[in-house]
């Protein structure tokens, strides 16, 4: 699904991704109505932009996640601003693409957000890391309540908070990429968390980067 108040992008952005032979279930220039429109649709990605006439991104992000949980959203928004790009991390987007992004960085992100990566416009995945590393306060293993990953669980972890991508980790350890999913989402469900995004952040304050 596409989300975005200009009517000339939104239509372009669709246009590419069918195209590239993905199914554009919608498209929509508002924040709520793209809610309701997702609780019909159910995509499994949506392109959402961070600047929309009724509500912020933020709160679109927070509803989308409420109607699709395991809904993937790549942000992409002209506005690199640290704050822009923080909120919307926390708030749940998988990746985030400045609109400066090429045609095939583009359709990559989106490839790459579909297969669960997450994805940054290059500096902005340093920005992001930087900012978990700041908030991570508690010293590695300090929690003996801890779940237990297993030692290859853990491997993967560690690339994750690394920044690899699933096929870049898959390559290292010599695994197939199914695996390597697999892996990351046993760990996902041991953690209680809910996408790559918080476990890079679990990872970083685990001391794992």
């Amino acid at each position: 699904m596409v989300v975005d108040d200009h009517p000339m992008w939104r239509e372009g952005v669709s246009r590419d991704l069918a195209a590239a032979g993905y199914e554009v279930v919608a498209a929509t220039g508002e924040g709520k109505q793209a809610v309701r429109i997702a609780a019909a649709a159910r995509p499994d990605v949506v392109v959402l932009d961070l600047q929309l006439p009724d509500v912020s991104g933020v709160e679109v992000i927070n509803g989308l996640r409420e109607a699709v949980p395991a809904v993937r959203i790549l942000m992409l928004s002209a506005s690199g601003e640290q704050q822009d790009v923080l909120d919307a991390v926390k708030a749940g987007a998988t990746g985030y693409l400045l609109k400066s992004a090429g045609l095939p960085e583009f359709l990559d992100a989106v490839s790459r957000t579909a297969a669960g990566d997450t994805v940054f416009t290059p500096g902005l995945a340093g920005l992001v890391l930087g900012e978990f590393r700041r908030l991570a306060v508690e010293p590695a293993g300090a929690d003996p309540a801890a779940p237990k990953l297993t030692e290859r669980e853990t491997e993967v972890l560690r690339l994750v908070a690394k920044g690899l991508s699933y096929r870049q980790i898959a390559e290292r350890l010599v695994l197939s990429h199914r695996t390597v999913q697999n892996h990351v989402q046993n760990t996902l469900g041991k953690l209680q968390l809910h996408n790559r995004v918080e476990l890079t952040r679990y990872a970083i304050e685990q001391g794992l980067d």
